[in-house]
């Protein structure tokens, strides 16, 4: 039998600050979400200006990330690359950048998805959480 990594809550409290400390920094009104490795919402945080929107947005590119396993950015480029077909995929719904797997030793134990700025600043804002854990 192996043993399987997983995110505790101070892994997810972890995150979360340094996440928001990022978006902060840089003046970014964002929506962050924490999923574990099936996509389970384990965090989520919505900072003051963030559109309300960005509240569904973040967990569903944590979902898309965590499921996939892989950047959700990778099927926003699937898609923008003509393969439009790929928006009838199950259960995917976050198919925008900003959705960040979370990988330790090589097993993907969650995701981090951000909303409400440049595709590529959420992506900034989630790789900002993830560092914090020194994986």
């Amino acid at each position: 039998m192996k043993t399987k990594h997983f995110l505790e809550s101070a892994d997810v409290k972890a995150i979360a600050a340094a996440a928001e400390a990022e978006a902060l920094k840089n003046h970014w009104a964002v929506t962050i979400a924490i999923v574990d490795d099936g996509g389970h919402l384990l965090a989520l945080q919505r900072l003051d200006g963030a559109p309300a929107i960005s509240s569904y947005i973040a967990p569903a590119k944590a979902n898309t990330a965590a499921l996939g396993r892989r950047e959700s950015k990778v099927y926003e480029d699937v898609i923008n690359g003509g393969r439009v077909s790929f928006l009838s995929a199950p259960e995917i719904k976050g198919m925008l950048e900003g959705g960040v797997p979370i990988v330790k030793d090589g097993q993907f134990i969650g995701a981090v998805g951000v909303s409400g700025v440049k595709s590529t600043e959420d992506a900034q804002i989630a790789k900002a959480g993830i560092a914090a854990l020194s994986l």
